[in-house]
């Protein structure tokens, strides 16, 4: 019987932990890039902010969606990181919101409303339109199912009359504050150990309710929570860049800090919160009736969730005054790698394995990596550019290499995102993310094809230093005068990446690509004719041509990343 109990406990916070993930994904699905948007343009100051990182977080019920949103929108330079620690603090006060829904599970038998909603849920599944608010519904029928069976399970232990448990609560000195640091340590590791906060303070509320735990003991265990999801971030942020390190650790910053002056003022500030919650701290099982202490003890868990959301009210009020100093430590404390400051080295600078949890954001950060990618091949065209210039051979050779080198680069970085994006294909996604993913892997291709003729040109010009041949002046003209066209092809193409779809114009890419259409054509005649007037060899004239004729092909790759970026259909080449 108790071993059936044991599984009883596991299996109802395994459904709680499922219902919170699965409500927190559909959510994010609804929301889609709405929600991105949102937090990008709420963040003007450290207040929007705040509120922005708190109502996020309350609707979607993950802390640690909020955050990676927050720390993707640093990377890319669309908000400070002084700007991200405001919604940090921010998700901070919105998961306490998971406190409460908690605590009105275990104050009344809440498992009869869930039937009705699975019912409900799975008819909305089958239903293409509102398969996400189906999704949602089960989510949280399936919270709140294992809420129910938590509260059950616990009534079923019988704790309160488990002399054991009893014992071995009571051989802790209640007013001992070496007590507190222990529940508060034993609390931090729970919550990294299982990986969710939610599941830890079911288990408080569980003992705390029966009466088994003393309220302040709970509560010390609930400030250890707060310290012990920051670890995991923080944990999960090593791999990760400078600024999510910054972002993850101004997180345990502000946590630690609160754990700090509350462990100053923690009996007054708990005694306070039971008040507010009309809870009495002074009564025990030998001084009243039964039925009396089990009402008093039915409102601990309020008074959990009161002092969680009180907690962190009082410490963003203390801290958001100090965000620039708080800025300035961790910009301090974490230093940047030495190899992101290395441009040569290939290295993703946005996806970082271990820290993206969500599918539907990790859309996101793929795009910033493909952003990332654009920029770097037009360093490398940047490259040939001043190849084609180059006289002498001991120099040639070194620019030659480091264009090889950009090449491996680029056809690393391909393999990479596109791994990175078929790992997030495999996910349960909206179909307008799959729509992005299919057109992200074209981007890719077109990007790392754009690599291969940067390369080209350069094969093509070592081929000409070998020969011991060079160009006339007038090829030099028309070779700088098309890869001057080129070269607005491609940044032309890195705008429209960076910008949003709506504000882009896809037009000028179109006229470029008309204008290095039009110019080859008409060199590629003028070509034959020098030929013919012996103004060079033929050798020489096919060397020009191929690059460009290499030219050219770049830009149709350029508006195929274009097309692909905008959702325009695909042309022949």
């Amino acid at each position: 019987m108790d071993l059936l109990i044991i599984f009883k406990l596991i299996g109802s916070l395994a459904l709680l932990m499922f219902g919170m993930k699965s409500m927190s994904e559909s959510l994010q699905k609804m929301a889609g890039s709405q929600l991105r948007h949102v937090l990008g343009a709420m963040t003007t100051n450290r207040f929007t902010g705040l509120l922005t990182g708190m109502f996020v977080t309350a609707a979607v019920q993950s802390s640690t969606a909020t955050t990676v949103m927050t720390v993707s929108f640093v990377n890319a330079g669309l908000i400070t990181l002084a700007q991200a620690i405001s919604v940090i603090m921010g998700a901070n006060i919105g998961t306490t919101l998971t406190a409460w829904i908690m605590s009105a599970g275990f104050s009344f038998n809440i498992t009869d409303f869930v039937y009705p909603a699975f019912f409900i849920a799975i008819i909305l599944i089958y239903s293409k339109k509102k398969k996400y608010i189906g999704d949602f519904l089960f989510g949280i029928a399936f919270m709140f199912l294992g809420l129910g069976t938590l509260r059950q399970t616990g009534i079923d232990m019988n704790l309160g009359e488990n002399q054991a448990v009893l014992d071995f609560f009571a051989s802790f000195d209640p007013n001992s504050f070496i007590t507190t640091i222990v529940f508060l340590l034993l609390g931090g590791v729970l919550t990294f150990c299982v990986q969710s906060s939610a599941a830890v303070m079911a288990i408080t509320m569980i003992l705390c309710s029966s009466g088994v735990l003393p309220i302040y003991q709970g509560i010390a265990l609930v400030m250890g929570e707060n310290i012990g999801t920051t670890v995991t971030s923080n944990l999960a942020a090593m791999t990760a860049n400078t600024q999510a390190r910054r972002a993850a650790f101004a997180h345990m910053f502000f946590n630690l800090f609160g754990v700090c002056w509350m462990l100053v003022i923690f009996r007054p500030f708990v005694d306070m919160c039971c008040g507010f919650v009309g809870y009495d701290v002074t009564m025990t099982k030998e001084t009243v009736e039964h039925t009396t202490f089990l009402a008093n003890a039915a409102k601990l868990s309020f008074v959990l969730a009161a002092f969680h959301t009180t907690f962190n009210l009082v410490n963003t009020f203390i801290l958001i005054w100090f965000i620039p100093q708080m800025e300035k430590i961790v910009c301090k404390v974490i230093k940047p790698k030495k190899a992101e400051g290395d441009e040569e080295d290939f290295r993703l600078r946005f996806i970082t394995a271990g820290f993206m949890k969500t599918p539907e954001l990790s859309v996101l950060e793929a795009q910033k990596e493909i952003q990332s990618f654009a920029v770097r091949i037009q360093r490398m065209f940047g490259m040939v550019r001043e190849l084609v210039h180059e006289k002498d051979e001991a120099k040639f050779v070194k620019a030659f290499s480091r264009i090889e080198k950009y090449e491996g680069i680029s056809d690393n970085m391909e393999i990479e995102i596109a791994k990175y994006l078929d790992e997030v294909s495999n996910a349960h996604l909206s179909d307008e993310t799959k729509g992005k993913i299919r057109a992200m892997l074209r981007e890719i291709s077109e990007i790392e094809s754009i690599g291969d003729s940067c390369y080209n040109i350069a094969r093509t010009l070592n081929r000409r230093i070998k020969g011991k041949e060079d160009f006339t002046d007038d090829q030099y003209t028309h070779m700088h005068q098309m890869m001057e066209l080129t070269d607005q092809a491609l940044t032309q193409m890195n705008s429209i990446l960076v910008g949003y779809r709506e504000q882009n114009d896809v037009n000028r890419s179109f006229n470029i690509e008309n204008e290095i259409n039009n110019y080859r054509n008409q060199l590629k005649s003028q070509n034959i004719n020098d030929i013919d007037d012996h103004k060079y060899t033929y050798a020489i004239g096919t060397m020009y041509m191929d690059i460009i004729g290499e030219c050219e092909k770049l830009g149709d790759y350029v508006v195929n990343v274009v097309e692909a970026r905008m959702g325009t259909k695909q042309r022949d080449v």
